[in-house]
């Protein structure tokens, strides 16, 4: 193992920010990652969770006169107090066959499929593919995408060759914005719908005082284009224009984000994203160089601001605070929680887990972490497990309370384990840990290298809160909470994810309502011989499939009937032990093909813990129609499709395959016509 450089002693403090123009007040986190420096952010939202993409800057070194930006790391959050980091996942000379460094990446989630384009310095634009938001990304092509050939870019002198932002319109084209290094230098050009071609050739924009980090993003119908301004009006800022088309007839605005704190009057780069509701500005400044008193030209980090609009469409500056979001919900601690999932911490680093994931790693005494806003409810914990392995002696995980020297509510004792990456789970007892603190995990031990961490969770032998369900080892016993009421009857889709529990009647003498890990709620407490019944579900021309997401420590099944408890049987899923009542997993089964609208049971042998279940057609005639291959069949996908046959924008592979509505192996306006029937529910399937 590697030596840990330096030890990170992190520092919250407040910061008033006088501006000229009166903004609305907004609050911010910085910095909200400090295990490795990063800069130029760039983020997608991908089931629930905030993704952020970033440089990743190199610790600094004597004489360091440029940035050295090896690769690009990932975090995530879904609460924006708490953040997750998933390493470095991509390195251009190990995941590119013909780049050598990666800056300022763009990240688009399409096709079933995360495109991340980044910068090989300012030379030309790469592009890398995962089926994952955390890789691993691979680059699938030869060359660059973009490069001083590319038609239509003509490079100006000096012009740079980077800084992608990637935009994709309600429309489903693609575009890219890249250039940097003068006001005219910005180029857009169009991307093919496999995302790793262009198409035609680039325009040129314009932009006053442009320099670097062109983005786009659209809101109520308009659309806005942003960079970071150059040095000829002092400091650079992020500032943006306005217009009612992506390419043309811009109205400059004036500024996003002034010079954040401790930046130095140096660049910046940002990304403006939308997250349960609000807008965030994603964005870097200099706070852990300064710090660490290290050099702070060349390391960076990341930081995040609701940023807010006017009633006119245009956007109020962004003012930088500390430690201002509002958590979005409170950490579960009765699950397992990764141990790389953090809000502060003090010394650590991260690396590759052997078991999935990333462990905390290079721990040594005095080190900590913090969990913003853990919710130990009413009844409190009463023990706490955490997976380990040490090549040394060990040391100590002292679990506290509010502060790294907090209430001290137990003590969990690591012993070597024989390899850094041999994992074991250790485990003490709990005492006072009730309603929401922030936890802090206290590291301690001797002068070498203690333990490496990877999850942790706790457990309590009290009644399950309301929001939150413990994972025992067996079903508990049902608490007096009221037990759930059936809803009014209303026609729904088989085909649509179907909330548990909004049935329709219900025959248990224990079910309840409960809370999930997800933060969303579910049925539990279920016995074998009860049962559940949803009115009037529409199957339409045929199921052949059956997903729910199920949490159990047995193997009871789900009986799928129609009409009646003894009805027709359908289906069965024989649910496969998850470890615990809120350790849930998708889990599906094979039905017998459905037909019509039917009453649904489902009827249960076993205890089980569900939160929601649908169906699926199950064969390829079900993307038939998805033009544009993003799971759904709506105008935009008509939209494709004319432009497609007006040959403004020729489909390829399973884009064309899918817009074969009528079978016969050819796209023509018949197609068309059928996918605006199909989309007026003027007929329900395609005649294939």
């Amino acid at each position: 193992m590697l030596r840990k450089i330096s030890k990170v002693w992190v520092v919250a403090f407040a910061i008033g920010f006088l501006m000229l123009l009166l903004p609305e007040k907004g609050f911010a986190d910085y910095p909200i990652f400090t295990q490795r420096y990063t800069a130029d952010p760039t983020a997608v939202v991908y089931n629930g969770r905030l993704y952020v993409y970033c440089s990743h800057d190199s610790d600094a070194t004597p004489g360091q006169s440029t940035y050295n930006i090896p690769d690009i790391t990932c975090i995530s959050t879904d609460d924006l107090k708490n953040w997750t980091d998933h390493g470095e996942v991509f390195n251009a000379k190990r995941d590119s066959s013909w780049a050598s460094v990666s800056w300022a990446p763009s990240i688009v989630y399409r096709n079933n499929k995360f495109y991340l384009y980044y910068g090989n310095g300012g030379n030309g634009i790469g592009v890398a593919v995962s089926d994952s938001p955390t890789g691993p990304f691979k680059d699938p092509l030869p060359r660059a995408l973009i490069t001083g050939s590319t038609p239509g870019v003509q490079p100006a002198p000096n012009m740079w060759l980077f800084d992608p932002g990637v935009f994709v319109d309600d429309d489903g084209q693609a575009y890219m914005y890249f250039g940097g290094n003068g006001q005219n230098n910005i180029r857009v050009i169009k991307l093919g719908n496999d995302m790793i071609s262009t198409v035609g050739s680039a325009m040129s924009m314009s932009a006053p005082r442009f320099f670097e980090a062109a983005w786009m993003h659209k809101y109520k119908g308009k659309y806005y284009f942003s960079y970071a301004s150059d040095f000829s009006q002092g400091a650079s800022k992020i500032e943006y224009m306005m217009s009612d088309s992506p390419t043309t007839g811009f109205t400059y605005k004036g500024v996003i984000l002034p010079q954040p704190p401790d930046n130095y009057n140096n660049n910046n780069h940002h990304t403006t994203v939308e997250f349960n509701g609000n807008w965030y500005c994603v964005y870097h400044n200099r706070t852990l160089a300064k710090q660490r008193g290290e050099e702070p030209a060349y390391q960076r980090n990341v930081a995040i601001d609701q940023l807010f609009y006017n009633s006119d469409g245009t956007i109020k500056q962004v003012v930088p605070t500390t430690d201002g979001l509002k958590q979005l919900k409170y950490v579960n601690p009765y699950v397992k929680n990764t141990a790389v999932n953090i809000h502060k911490e003090s010394g650590i680093e991260t690396e590759e887990c052997s078991e999935g994931g990333r462990n905390l790693g290079f721990i040594q005494n005095g080190d900590w972490i913090q969990v913003k806003g853990v919710d130990f409810g009413s009844g409190g914990a009463t023990s706490f497990e955490a997976r380990v392995a040490s090549n040394t002696e060990g040391g100590n995980i002292e679990v506290r309370l509010d502060s790294p020297t907090g209430k001290l509510i137990g003590t969990c004792k690591v012993e070597g384990t024989g390899g850094w990456q041999k994992w074991t789970t250790k485990s003490c007892s709990i005492s006072g840990a009730t309603g929401v603190h922030d936890l802090f995990f206290k590291f301690t031990g001797g002068n070498d290298y203690l333990f490496n961490f990877s999850w942790w969770k706790f457990t309590s032998d009290a009644m399950p809160t309301p929001t939150i369900q413990p994972t025992p080892t067996t079903q508990p016993t049902p608490t007096t909470s009221p037990r759930p009421s059936p809803v009014p009857v209303t026609e729904r889709s088989a085909f649509s994810r179907l909330e548990v529990e909004e049935f329709n009647d219900i025959k248990s003498s224990t079910m309840q309502k409960i809370g999930t890990a997800g933060g969303g709620s579910g049925i539990g407490y279920i016995e074998k011989g009860d049962y559940l019944v949803y009115k009037d579900i529409d199957f339409g021309t045929g199921a052949n499939s059956f997903k729910a997401l199920v949490a159990t420590t047995g193997t009871p099944n789900i009986e799928l009937r129609l009409d009646s408890p003894t009805g027709t049987l359908v289906g069965t899923l024989s649910v496969a032990s998850t470890d615990g009542f809120n350790a849930y997993e998708e889990q599906s089964c094979s039905i017998s093909k459905v037909t019509g609208k039917h009453d649904l049971y489902l009827v249960f042998t076993g205890a089980v813990n569900i939160d929601w279940f649908t169906f699926d057609k199950g064969s390829d005639t079900n993307k038939i129609g998805d033009v544009n291959c993003d799971g759904k069949v709506n105008s935009t996908d008509i939209t494709v499709l004319k432009r497609h046959l007006l040959k403004i924008a020729p489909l390829t592979g399973e884009n064309l395959s899918n817009a074969d509505t009528n079978g016969d192996g050819n796209v023509t306006s018949t197609d068309l016509t059928l996918l605006m029937r199909y989309i007026l529910k003027i007929i329900d399937t395609f005649p294939i």
